[in-house]
């Protein structure tokens, strides 16, 4: 048998020859590739308000936030600051219950392995994020993979399924899950919820939405009761969804995830969620920033939200008129704005030549994408001016004779 090392080297070999490797790369100029969409990680009020959260515990009572939680929350990890934090979050989605978890990951494969059972069966976006993938291997349900946002390939599989369990006498005993993302994080799209709701009713399936990308930047439209939960939240539909996915890594600029829903679901994540239980708690102070950013987030959020989508439509705008002609831009209605360009190293070449003109733009490569559809993808954030964009479209232009 070859030594360890040389097994490794040629596989890494084979991720270079096919322009795919990885590497870590620091932060350079121009962000327009994290999801930090409404500035929140860096700014400097949320830090302020954050800081003068932990001074009044420590004035107070700090022992009620230690800094680990020192056990799963089962084994004497659970702490009020958690059950405050839930309960924030549960109302920022208009739901009943919310299920904390240290990371967006976590809560997909938490959520899907433990509802899915072998016998139950669930019908899935093919542009699905890994972490969804993942929970429904874990489960080893049966998966239906339907086309990218088509509704009536949908209601093909889930018409097909009727027909096999009214063949099957145990067609009662068994799940049938719908599992989407809202705002797709490659594509930039936004899945037809409307019309998966009606599906999911008409099938007596439970509709399952990752609102990873669409969290704090769309939500309820009620001025009196501003919330960001997402685009289940924006469109009405809290109460017809079974449960929304939540990170806040991402527009909330912080960490962790929730699961909401139900409080009968949450229940039973704490039962049957095994990445719930065999996982140490989050730290307490992610409480606490949580706490922090949503309460930020009603004094600013709505309002730069808005800005982000306006821009990105300006961004969509510009590149397609300068650079059109030779890449193809979808035009989306989120801050995802996916350059298609197809080679892999032909993307990895103009996400080079971007960064050396200033501008953080990334190559998204297979497995990420499929085979064939490398792409830059680009995010629009709250506080890249006009003239920013201005100075990327140029670069762009600068930029495509690499390619």
């Amino acid at each position: 048998m070859r030594a360890f090392s040389e097994i490794l080297q040629s596989r890494l070999e084979v991720s270079d020859k096919n322009s795919c490797r990885r590497h870590l790369l620091q932060r350079t100029g121009l962000d327009l590739c994290s999801n930090d969409y409404l500035g929140f990680s860096q700014d400097p009020e949320l830090h302020r308000l954050f800081m003068e959260k932990i001074q009044d515990l420590g004035s107070s009572d700090f022992n009620s936030v230690p800094l680990g939680a020192a056990g799963s929350r089962l084994l004497r990890g659970q702490l009020k600051v958690f059950e405050e934090t839930e309960e924030l979050l549960a109302g920022f989605c208009g739901r009943e219950a919310a299920t904390l978890f240290p990371s967006g990951y976590q809560a997909n494969v938490g959520l899907l392995s433990s509802l899915l059972r072998p016998e139950d069966v669930i019908f899935s976006d093919q542009f699905n994020h890994a972490s969804i993938i993942d929970g429904i291997r874990l489960s080893g349900a049966r998966k239906k993979i339907y086309p990218h946002l088509d509704a009536q390939a949908l209601r093909s599989l889930l018409e097909l399924d009727a027909l096999y369990s009214g063949k099957n006498e145990n067609h009662q005993k068994y799940l049938k899950i719908i599992v989407t993302e809202s705002l797709f994080s490659m594509d930039g799209d936004l899945a037809p919820l409307n019309s998966y709701v009606e599906l999911a009713e008409e099938f007596s399936a439970l509709l399952i939405v990752d609102e990873a990308h669409a969290t704090g930047l769309w939500g309820s439209q009620s001025r009196e009761d501003r919330q960001g939960g997402g685009w289940v939240q924006s469109l009405g539909l809290s109460q017809r969804v079974f449960a929304t996915v939540h990170p806040a890594g991402k527009a909330l600029g912080v960490g962790g995830a929730w699961v909401s829903g139900s409080a009968e679901l949450k229940e039973y994540l704490v039962n049957f969620s095994r990445s719930f239980i065999y996982s140490t708690a989050p730290i307490p102070l992610l409480a606490i920033l949580l706490q922090t950013a949503i309460y930020y987030w009603k004094q600013v959020g709505h309002e730069r939200a808005k800005i982000v989508l306006e821009r990105s439509q300006y961004l969509q705008n510009a590149l397609s008129q300068e650079v059109g002609q030779r890449v193809c831009i979808p035009r989306v209605p989120g801050l995802i704005v996916p350059v298609l360009i197809g080679g892999n190293s032909e993307s990895l070449a103009l996400a080079q030549r971007l960064q050396e003109l200033g501008f953080d733009v990334r190559a998204i490569r297979p497995p990420t994408v499929p085979e064939g559809s490398a792409r830059l993808r680009l995010t629009v954030h709250w506080n890249q001016s006009k003239e920013d964009l201005d100075r990327l479209v140029d670069a762009f232009s600068c930029a495509m004779g690499v390619i």
